[in-house]
């Protein structure tokens, strides 16, 4: 039995949900997603909250039933209050700007990086050394923010480069003499 599965997900005021065609839409105040439906699970909209039970007793059916509940709570959270990554940029020289719908960042590199930002997500800097990542598809979000952090991962001696907030990097010492 999934744990996580077996809770149906609340659909707060203003969002609505509907299956159509072997697909899940719901509409919220930030705006609508959709996510195709596994033919191992079994969907209900009832009422104010959105069910979902493994189709029958196979291990794939009971091994899908609490991803895709999840996938589905993603989509009500984030038609109504959206998800957001914050990366911080930790370096000498090291900087980002934000320009429109171009991601400008200053690693060290002898060039510099320009990152075309995805439809349907929003880059903010609110310093030189933040990068506050947003959207309403969760996926998308961390996807993005993983692309940013892949161009200078943190070291571990200085602790230069691009990192979570709140990730803990793990420090080494140098070399003794």
């Amino acid at each position: 039995m999934s744990r996580i599965g077996k809770k149906p997900v609340t659909i707060p005021g203003g969002v609505t949900a509907q299956i159509e065609n072997g697909t899940l839409n719901v509409k919220g105040p930030k705006g609508t997603l959709s996510m195709g439906l596994s033919d191992l699970v079994e969907y209900k909209v009832e009422g104010e909250a959105i069910s979902v039970q493994p189709a029958n007793d196979s291990k794939a059916a009971r091994s899908h039933w609490g991803m895709q509940r999840t996938l589905v709570s993603n989509l009500v959270e984030g038609v109504t209050e959206g998800f957001v990554k914050v990366l911080e940029i930790t370096g000498v020289g090291y900087r980002a700007n934000a320009q429109g719908k171009k991601l400008k960042l200053q690693l060290g590199y002898s060039h510099d990086v320009d990152l075309d930002v995805p439809e349907g997500l929003e880059v903010k800097t609110p310093d030189q050394t933040t990068v506050e990542i947003s959207g309403i598809d969760k996926q998308k979000v961390g996807q993005f923010a993983a692309e940013i952090r892949r161009w200078r991962k943190p070291e571990p001696y200085k602790g230069k480069g691009i990192k979570y907030r709140g990730e803990y990097i793990f420090r080494k010492e140098g070399k003794k003499k």
